[in-house]
């Protein structure tokens, strides 16, 4: 049945019944019309004129039909945006009137808008577009979500496909041969919560604080599952986006609102300033006994690779301000600030792993013994650059002292730091620094210098220093004590091959040969990596070296006019 029978209006079944069992056909369909048609006394003697026209009843009917639609649809939009109460219960009514002929095509789209505007719809009406896959795939947004908030299976899977194009944007930004700029990490906070996947993902929560709360618990899962820190990165996005379209109810509910709000602000002035690290330290020393469980997703929120990268380059610019202010690291209280938030941020895995809401205990030795070290280094770095400007003899190659070695090796905050002065040096250009720092990276604690993010970073400075690679020892230190040791992990291949992808020209051709008998993949390397792969090798193979243009020959009178004799000016 359509649902016209329980109105009261005969439907298809009524007339097949009827034709079935009468003795005359023609008779029936007359009466069936009569009945069923458009009950408008001045109507009547005009549709012979449509018989005439060649316009059959079906197409009356139907555009008839139409236009009473659409005025119908226009109207449930005003008393739906009216915002009267009275006016909703009249919607309500009629939607228990018109419910019943759901699966009736040409009405359902009245049907469908009137539960778009209801906000509470009933649960026997969302249990039958559930049972229903074609009503479900018609609903509204707004009708799903009274069903999701009810099914976290079926809402996971709705969510699912996006959560993963999420990570595979990321990962393509990450691991791009297009460009060799640092592309990852361009985009303004504002720019990236514009994609497409955010505000799908905002529609589909709207103002629902349960589907909201879902999608947290998702991403919080799957972090845990994965380790992959652009859940992370998604977990601020959102809040943000749900901040920009101004979604009050979901924002008062979230503690990590202010702060998340912050941080956005600080990855998009590039810094961490005075300002913002007051700011940041009373959301911390807010935290009240009993609430400690904030920590956990403040931990995530500062796990984010764009939270971390700004507060580690916060971190180099500090201390490059105890070089110029002449003082100690340990009496920097932005500094301070500054590691405690990474620890949170590169301790968010183990402390939702463990559900252990703590700030984790900092080293005292990273400010009395590492920093001055780096600080040393950085200092050196100066001098070596001032000496070079002079002409004065450089001095020579210094390895790391023991001290920075074991940092390194032990702590997650002393690798970072290391990563990222190395970055600095890398952005400047200066080979001796990079010659003495990249090759103890992969001593880095847990193999910390192979994450995406820093090879990212680390392989775009790289590719500007192009000419360098025509240098054996540069090649040493970059190709074989620092890449090839982590080649075993595939996403390493893939920043090689972005790498030789820009430098390849620089390269001999006994190098050449051996990087792409080493980055060769095999059966277990994915078909990106092979694709990429080929495309490289074709792009080596057909690689054609600009000419190198001809001094231009002048032909002017001018030439033959002789040199001026030294110091004619000064006897004039």
């Amino acid at each position: 049945m359509s649902g016209l029978e329980e109105l009261g209006i005969t439907g298809g079944d009524f007339l097949q019944e009827a034709l079935t069992n009468c003795s005359d056909p023609i008779a029936a369909i007359e009466e069936f019309q009569n009945e069923n048609g458009v009950l408008l006394p001045s109507l009547k003697p005009a549709l012979p004129f449509l018989d005439l026209h060649g316009i059959r009843r079906f197409e009356f009917h139907e555009s008839t039909l139409e236009q009473l639609r659409d005025k119908l649809l226009s109207r449930i939009a005003e008393l739906a945006n009216s915002g009267e109460e009275k006016n909703m219960s009249v919607l309500g009514d009629l939607l228990g009137k018109c419910f019943p002929v759901i699966k009736v095509k040409t009405v359902r789209p009245v049907v469908m808008c009137i539960l778009k505007h209801i906000p509470n719809i009933k649960e026997e009406y969302l249990a039958q577009i559930l049972d229903d896959k074609e009503l479900y795939a018609e609903a509204a947004t707004e009708v799903k979500r009274q069903i999701w908030q009810d099914s976290q299976a079926l809402f996971g899977d709705e969510v699912s496909p996006l959560l993963q194009q999420y990570i595979t944007e990321k990962e393509t930004s990450l691991f791009s041969h297009e460009n060799s700029s640092m592309t990852f990490f361009l985009p303004s906070p504002r720019t990236r919560r514009q994609g497409d996947v955010v505000q799908k993902l905002v529609n589909m929560i709207g103002k629902n604080v349960k589907l909201y709360d879902m999608v947290l618990q998702f991403l919080r899962t799957l972090f845990l599952r994965t380790r992959n820190v652009h859940y992370c990165t998604l977990r601020a996005e959102l809040l943000m986006a749900v901040h920009d379209h101004e979604m009050n109810e979901i924002c008062s509910v979230d503690p990590c609102h202010k702060f998340t709000w912050c941080v956005d602000a600080c990855i998009r002035e590039k810094i961490v300033n005075a300002n913002r690290s007051r700011e940041l330290q009373g959301f911390l020393d807010g935290i009240k006994k009993g609430q400690e469980f904030v920590l956990g997703d403040l931990s995530m929120i500062l796990c984010d690779p764009y939270a971390l990268n700004t507060i580690a380059l916060s971190t180099v610019k500090s201390l490059q301000h105890c070089i110029s202010m002449d003082s100690l690291p340990r009496e920097n209280q932005e500094l301070q600030l500054l590691v405690r938030m990474m620890a949170l941020g590169l301790g968010a895995w183990d402390m939702i792993d463990s559900q252990v809401f703590k700030e984790p205990r900092l080293d005292i030795t990273l400010f009395t013994k590492f920093m001055p070290d780096i600080v040393g280094m950085m200092v050196d770095d100066q001098i070596r650059s001032v000496k070079s400007k002079l002409d004065e003899p450089m001095p020579g190659f210094q390895v790391p002292s023991e001290l920075y070695a074991t940092h390194i090796k032990n702590s997650s905050i002393a690798s970072v730091f290391a990563m990222y002065y190395t970055l600095q040096v890398s952005r400047h250009k200066d080979k001796m620094a990079i010659l003495q720092m990249l090759p103890t990276l992969i001593h880095c604690e847990n193999d910390r210098v192979y994450e995406d993010t820093f090879l990212h970073s680390m392989v775009s400075h790289l590719i500007q220093m192009a000419d360098e690679f025509a240098n054996d020892d540069f090649c040493i230190c970059v190709f074989d004590d620092f890449l090839l040791t982590g080649l075993s992990r595939e996403s390493v291949l893939r920043h090689l091959l972005r790498l030789v992808w820009f430098v390849h020209p620089k390269l001999s051709q006994t190098r050449l040969d051996l990087l792409l008998e080493i980055m060769h993949p095999n059966n277990e390397h994915s078909d990106v990596v092979h694709s990429t792969f080929q495309q490289l090798s074709v792009k080596i193979s057909t690689y054609t070296p600009s000419p190198v243009a001809a001094p231009e020959q002048l032909d002017s009178p001018l030439m033959s006019v002789p040199a001026p004799t030294p110091g004619i000016t000064d006897k004039v």
